[in-house]
């Protein structure tokens, strides 16, 4: 990963267009070749990035760019949609390189390594027919929580959450894309499972054709006898 600290502007081009002015700004160009721009807030949502697959050409300023004090261009292009996003550099203060090896992934917690247990032993709670190929299925990028075939035998990935936000949503946004290029699987469903889901992941969940699963951890463990409730 390659960390810069960098007096810069930003101007986005896409399926919508987007500028920020010059200020000073830390830029992450990862090996994928994603680029994400960050202020010093906003937690760790960056105020631009662009993802991968993408590739980074550095260029010469202009004439006109480099009297305006530009020292250098780094134009960021999606391989997919063509989107471009360029980042014009102005003055540099830190500029390292960092090998960070292979990442393990996000260790469950303990009510969602059991809940991803509890279901994979419970799998027709995702509908009638449904049944289990495995738990943990090893992508490029890490492992989605259980891999399920529907009544048809249509591959299912399914990511389980306590609480389930836009996050969990976007991470099985990306199991979902590597997934499909598989022959062997695709097409690959997606169900997003969890205890409590947020109405924005909610809605982000559907847009993108994945369905989402309420989970009852006392029920799925035997403590809630849903008969007996009154209401």
């Amino acid at each position: 990963m390659r960390l810069v600290i960098a007096t810069c502007s930003v101007d986005y081009a896409g399926r919508l267009s987007a500028h920020l002015p010059l200020a000073k700004r830390l830029l992450m160009l990862k090996s994928d070749g994603s680029l994400l721009v960050h202020s010093d807030g906003g937690s760790y949502k960056p105020l631009n990035w662009m993802s991968p697959p993408c590739t980074v050409t550095v260029l010469e300023p202009d004439a006109d760019q480099a009297e305006a004090g530009v020292t250098e261009l780094w134009k960021v292009t999606q391989k997919k949609t063509d989107d471009v996003l360029v980042v014009s550099i102005h003055e540099v203060e830190h500029d390292s390189a960092h090998e960070l090896g292979v990442d393990p992934g996000l260790v469950k917690d303990g009510v969602e390594a059991h809940l991803q247990k509890l279901l994979a032993e419970q799998i027709e709670l995702l509908g009638d027919g449904h049944t289990l190929v495995r738990r943990e299925y090893m992508t490029a990028i890490g492992p989605v929580d259980i891999l399920a075939r529907d009544a048809g035998g249509a591959a299912v990935a399914v990511e389980i959450k306590r609480r389930g936000d836009i996050d969990g949503v976007e991470q099985l946004t990306r199991y979902l894309e590597l997934m499909n290029r598989d022959p062997h699987l695709a097409p690959v469903q997606g169900v997003f499972a969890a205890q409590e889901i947020k109405p924005q992941a909610r809605t982000l969940a559907h847009d993108r054709g994945i369905r989402t699963v309420l989970l009852d951890y006392d029920a799925m463990r035997g403590l809630d006898d849903a008969d007996s409730r009154l209401f």
